[in-house]
């Protein structure tokens, strides 16, 4: 495991850059837990294939995986896609993994957040989580990139930043008694700015209605560059999502970043509601202390759950009835990118979608303000 800095990120001049910000890789994890895919995990790998071909046309990627996957993993990928073996739990590189950041010399450091399973023992959703405990630090000790440790519990998949001194995050989340509840809302805030290179700080209410993460931001909004935000809106009045998006959109249009700017915000659709089928759930495994998976239960369906990559945006494909309303948004948004939609029902049955399973590696580019 690589030496932990004494320093933080801000003292050190790292920011975390918005995630549409120029990559040089994405890892991705590879699912094998039969008590949270169905059917040994197999649709759920063709799934997750399938995001990280769509995304290795664009980034690079690399695919975590475990000895006893290793070879079915790497026949099924293309030559071009690394595969690594490292020990996990499940599947959520977004979560589990580092939090990449960068200066204006061409540095590249992460941040190594402290990882209890989306609320450990009261509220987590499963038991134990040791091994994708020491992801994040394995991956940065790969990638070659120095490691701060963080005193305080995070998912990356909680927090949107807009690499301009802006942090976006849900109270349902950051402010859960499961996470850390030694911390006042304020200390929080601190910490954040402290290890992201962040000043200001937007709190949304609650996340996505039935979210299992205890509302991640980023199945509610995500920023798709400085200044423009877009968010998941329900229209149906009757919907419980729409109270969530309505209350998302007000707080978001009241607010400014970092810089001063309101705020542009451009909602998607929400899809569905999409449920658990009998089907569906009838192939998932049952284990003591992993949440079970029941037919009719609601899935948290999201477009804002996409990757913005150097040159397309992989987002997941949901419903049928508004994908297509949801992609020409997103072409309208990342004009220089293609918009590529890949079937992601799989991804969404184990609880997230394509912005959770996968973690950038941000391109390090030295300010042309530095010389030397």
């Amino acid at each position: 495991m690589s030496a932990t800095l004494s320093r933080t990120p801000a003292a050190d001049g790292y920011r975390m850059p918005g995630e549409f910000e120029p990559h040089c890789g994405c890892w991705i994890a590879w699912p094998e837990r039969p008590d949270n895919w169905r059917l040994g995990a197999k649709p759920a790998q063709a799934a997750y294939a399938a995001v990280a071909e769509a995304i290795n046309a664009s980034d690079p990627v690399t695919m975590a995986v475990s000895d006893a996957q290793f070879e079915h993993c790497r026949s099924v990928l293309s030559p071009s896609i690394r595969v690594v073996e490292i020990s996990t739990d499940d599947a959520w590189m977004r979560d589990m993994g580092p939090t990449f950041l960068v200066d204006d010399r061409g540095g590249r450091r992460g941040v190594d957040w402290r990882f209890n399973a989306w609320g450990g023992l009261h509220g987590g959703l499963y038991f134990p989580w040791d091994r994708d405990e020491r992801v994040a630090s394995k991956v940065l000790e790969i990638e070659g990139a120095e490691r701060y440790r963080a005193p305080m519990v995070l998912e990356g998949g909680s927090i949107h930043v807009d690499g301009q001194g802006t942090v976006m995050a849900t109270e349902e989340c950051l402010l859960n008694p499961n996470r850390n509840p030694e911390l006042s809302r304020e200390q929080i805030e601190q910490a954040l700015f402290e290890h992201l290179g962040a000043e200001k700080m937007i709190w949304l209410g609650r996340g996505v209605f039935g979210d299992e993460t205890d509302g991640h931001v980023d199945n509610l909004a995500c920023f798709a560059r400085p200044g423009v935000v877009l968010l998941t809106y329900a229209e149906d009045r009757s919907d419980p999502q729409h109270a969530i998006s309505a209350d998302a959109q007000q707080r978001l249009q009241a607010a400014t970043d970092a810089r001063g700017r309101r705020l542009e915000v451009v909602r998607l659709p929400s899809p569905g509601p999409v449920t658990i089928t009998e089907e569906e759930a009838s192939g998932v495994d049952a284990a003591e202390g992993s949440l079970p998976r029941r037919a009719g239960d609601r899935l948290t369906a999201s477009y804002v759950n996409f990757y913005p990559g150097n040159s397309r945006v992989v987002f997941p494909l949901l419903d049928e009835r508004c994908d297509e309303q949801a992609a020409d948004i997103l072409r309208r948004c990342f004009p220089e990118r293609d918009v590529v939609g890949v079937p992601a029902r799989e991804i969404l049955l184990g609880g997230g979608n394509i912005h959770c399973i996968t973690q950038q590696i941000p391109a390090a580019r030295a300010s042309s303000s530095v010389t030397g």
